[in-house]
């Protein structure tokens, strides 16, 4: 009889610390899934600035290149013709 209490201690202190391990991995992956939310959030945020800034910045030089063409229509022409020109004779090298 003295068995089978011995035997029921050590199942009963087994599974006690199987669950110590288990809440300890709960509770660091819960820590773990908060960093990774944290750290994803920041990431997002910044990706957005660096879209919004590089929008802004792509609208800025089409402000600058339409005002150049509107007061110097034929020298933009020129200047778009020899970029075709270059542009198709490296081209056909390849």
């Amino acid at each position: 009889m003295a068995t089978k209490t011995s035997e029921h201690d050590s199942t009963d202190s087994f599974e006690g610390k199987a669950h110590e391990a288990i809440n300890r991995a709960a509770e660091t992956a819960g820590k773990a899934e908060e960093y990774a939310r944290q750290h994803a959030s920041h990431a997002d945020e910044r990706v957005r600035e660096a879209a919004a800034h590089g929008r802004q910045r792509a609208d800025d030089l089409l402000e600058r290149v339409t005002g150049h063409v509107r007061e110097k229509p034929l020298l933009s022409i020129g200047i778009a013709f020899f970029v075709g020109v270059l542009y198709s004779s490296l081209r056909r090298r390849r």
